[in-house]
């Protein structure tokens, strides 16, 4: 087996071949890709089942079909993303073929986290290989079962000299980040996204990072608190609160809090029956650690539902919390897990007031039957993502990007915007060798005419004039 600066070489010299120029060849990796979702399709269900408890449902629609949307797009539509953007010239260059060519960067480096194993590593693997690049996969060794999988049984659906599984903790990857790479996409904690860019910072390469954080909640008075419960329980309790983009906090008036509460238990009644730990759409929190530090999390304000938890099964019930202040853990940190606290503010200026002094957020959510109270939330507030009167459904959509700002990241992907992400932008102009009489006027020396002239035609962008 070779080594791992042996196995970069091997994929720099692929890189450096131009095999992964033609569009056939890409065509050919997504299609392996594709394969491998189908052939090992029962199987992938079962370890993220064995992983997160999953449920089968659950894993199609977040996992598995998604990936599959971002392999189809890519496949259907790879020819006419790569074919040169031609851009507007003024008169001055009228002449000359002004545009942009989509080129891959070279060796890319994936990082990927354990909360959604699949689609958090492949579909940043789709945008790479669309874009022809040569790729180093690091699977996450929390998610024990896909990185197996992933490790195993990949890497046989695609040319292996422009492909590779990175293995190991922490202490591996830092050996891995001493490489130098083309491109480095993150998916993780804000904390170790600052470790992946101080990495990156000593060889110059640029880097997504795909972070979270907090991501608010705003519940106005006027609404219609069990459509907002149906809503907001689902998505918080989606793989079990483990998601970047989940609903981290609510924010609302203590009036609103007293409708909602109660309408929050008839919704976690309504989709995970009497009994949560029994249903099997609810899914357990990925390991003994992160179990720790929730239940650490359950002391803060007051259990206005749930609060129970069993070590043994890793499970954290759908919890929802009350009289919480701002100073307490819960709120000091991404939760990322099934509870959810709410925090008391008096409309819509105080609840703007909080969110724009915490960090921006990855995605925001608000809740109105007012139309003018979400479009104040949207214009008074930034975050990577926002929706209005909806969770994160936007993610279902390769038209929208994903992506942080701030302290929850930088870059964006999903569709052409993952392809978009992988390629440089070379921009690129060619002239003539000939017709150097046009262009005598653009050397000195100047005069008064050739001065007016050369301004006026530098003014003039897609001029018809020639």
């Amino acid at each position: 087996m070779d080594s791992f600066p042996d196995t970069l070489h091997r994929l720099r010299e692929t890189f450096r071949s131009g095999r992964t120029l033609d569009a056939e060849f890409r065509i050919a990796q997504l299609e392996g890709v594709s394969r491998f979702l189908q052939e090992h399709k029962q199987h992938l269900l079962e370890v993220l089942a064995d992983d997160l408890h999953k449920s089968p449902f659950e894993s199609d629609i977040s996992e598995l079909i998604m990936c599959q949307n971002e392999i189809d797009l890519a496949i259907q539509n790879l020819h006419s993303w790569m074919k040169d953007e031609s851009v507007p010239t003024t008169l001055l260059t009228k002449l000359n073929s002004a545009f942009i060519r989509k080129e891959p960067f070279g060796l890319v480096l994936i990082i990927a986290p354990w909360n959604y194993p699949l689609n958090l590593t492949l579909v940043p693997l789709v945008g790479a290989l669309a874009a022809g690049n040569c790729v180093v996969l690091k699977p996450s060794e929390i998610s024990k079962n896909s990185e197996r999988v992933l490790a195993k049984d990949l890497p046989r659906y695609l040319d292996q000299s422009c492909f590779a599984v990175a293995l190991g903790g922490p202490k591996e990857m830092t050996q891995v980040l001493e490489n130098r790479f083309d491109y480095i996409f993150f998916t993780g904690s804000p904390r170790v996204g600052k470790i992946i860019m101080t990495a990156a910072a000593k060889h110059l390469t640029p880097v997504t990072l795909e972070l979270g954080g907090k991501n608010p909640c705003y519940v106005d008075d006027d609404c219609d608190p069990q459509a907002v419960a149906n809503r907001v329980v689902w998505f918080s309790c989606f793989n079990a609160g483990q998601t970047c983009v989940s609903p981290d906090y609510v924010l609302c008036s203590r009036e609103t809090q007293e409708r909602l509460v109660p309408a929050m238990q008839l919704a976690i009644t309504r989709f995970y029956g009497d009994d949560p730990k029994s249903s099997p759409d609810l899914g357990r929190i990925v390991n003994q650690k992160h179990f720790k530090r929730l239940q650490g999390l359950l002391g803060c304000g007051k259990v206005a539902i749930g609060g129970q938890s069993d070590e043994r099964e890793l499970y954290i019930a759908p919890t929802v919390l009350v009289d919480v202040q701002e100073t307490e853990p819960v709120m000091q940190e991404e939760i990322f897990g099934p509870i959810l606290p709410i925090v008391n503010v008096q409309g819509l200026d105080e609840a703007v007031d909080f969110i724009t002094r915490q960090e921006k957020p990855l995605a925001l959510y608000a809740f109105s039957n007012n139309s003018q109270v979400i479009e104040q939330m949207l214009e008074r507030t930034s975050s990577g993502s926002f929706a209005g009167n909806e969770g994160f459904a936007f993610l279902t959509l390769s038209s929208l990007p994903l992506g942080g700002v701030g302290h929850s990241g930088m870059g964006r992907y999903h569709g052409k915007f993952s392809f978009d992400t992988f390629s440089h932008h070379r921009a690129c102009m060619i002239a003539s060798p000939g017709l150097e009489m046009l262009n005598d006027i653009r050397y000195p020396p100047y005069s008064e005419w050739r001065k007016k002239f050369l301004t006026w035609a530098l003014k003039y962008q897609s001029c018809t004039l020639l």
